[in-house]
């Protein structure tokens, strides 16, 4: 395994930013009390974070010159 070149500016990318989100995401709809969860779909959390990683993957493939210079 390999490491990609510009690994140190991984912390600039779009898809960290967005897989640390989904991950924040789940972790806050753990810690809601069942009245607050009963205000909110679950069908609807897991669509978000379903979305932000398909986001995350796509913002991995894109050009980023933050992170490309």
């Amino acid at each position: 395994m390999t490491l990609i070149p510009n690994w140190r500016k991984s912390w600039r990318m779009f898809s960290q930013w967005a897989f640390v989100v989904a991950g924040a995401l789940q972790g806050a709809w753990l810690m809601l009390d069942a009245q607050q969860k009963a205000s909110i779909p679950s069908e609807w959390v897991t669509y978000i974070t379903i979305g932000i990683m398909v986001l995350g993957f796509v913002g991995r493939l894109v050009y980023q010159p933050k992170v490309n210079k």
